[in-house]
């Protein structure tokens, strides 16, 4: 039965414009996006065998472009639509991070700092760097790793932080292993870059591990 033929209450998009998005499934959310289904099936039931095919939603979302392509449904069209989508969200999420915002959710920057870093395959460690009143200066790729971790360099890290002419910095790597628990390491590291950048007058206000859908702040943690 064809989706138009479903009681107007459970079609995904009327459901949507009555109740709002976060009640949708993500079947139902995807089903929105694909827009028409393929001959037999819905929208719905592709967007579901898409689901049970890839593992799940962020599976889905993170699969190359050649296997979301060779899946019926999909193509070059949509997968462009899928990829611009992802993006407008990232953005939608950095626009607090932008040059010279303050920064007054620390929530909001926690949850940017988990889109930037959480699926790279490699361990990645960043800076977000501020001025005095914490307002964003800039936000760096400072050095990148490998799966099991990431040589950083505290000399490096405090004349970047000069470049910037900041006075305050947020810390963020990810574990690959989907894993955000710090380690003894990650604790040792931020001891020394908070004594390093002390000397020249530089905070460091949080280091965030960002993990498969998780994250720990070290501030929260009363580990700075």
């Amino acid at each position: 039965m064809p989706i138009t033929d479903w009681p107007e209450a459970e079609r995904p998009r009327e459901k949507l414009l009555a109740r709002g998005p976060e009640v949708l499934s993500d079947a139902e959310l995807l089903a929105i996006f694909l827009r028409t289904g393929v001959a037999g099936k819905t929208a719905v039931d592709v967007a579901r065998e898409l689901l049970l095919q890839f593992g799940g939603l962020r599976p889905l979302l993170m699969a190359g472009r050649t296997a979301l392509c060779a899946t019926p449904g999909l193509g070059n069209a949509k997968y462009a639509q899928l990829m611009a989508a992802l993006e407008i969200g990232r953005r939608h999420l950095g626009e607090a991070l932008t040059r010279g915002a303050a920064l007054e959710s620390s929530r909001d920057t926690l949850e940017y700092l988990k889109a930037c870093l959480r699926d790279q395959s490699h361990e990645v460690f960043c800076g977000l760097f501020l001025d005095n009143r914490h307002r964003v200066i800039a936000f760096e790729e400072l050095f990148a790793g490998t799966l099991n971790g990431t040589a950083v360099y505290p000399r490096e890290v405090v004349k970047h932080a000069l470049r910037h002419n900041a006075a305050a910095v947020i810390f963020a790597h990810n574990h690959p292993s989907g894993v955000a628990e710090p380690s003894r390491a990650d604790e040792v590291l931020t001891a020394r870059l908070k004594e390093a950048l002390a000397l020249v007058d530089i905070r460091v206000l949080d280091h965030v591990v960002i993990g498969d859908g998780d994250m720990v702040s070290f501030s929260e943690r009363g580990l700075l």
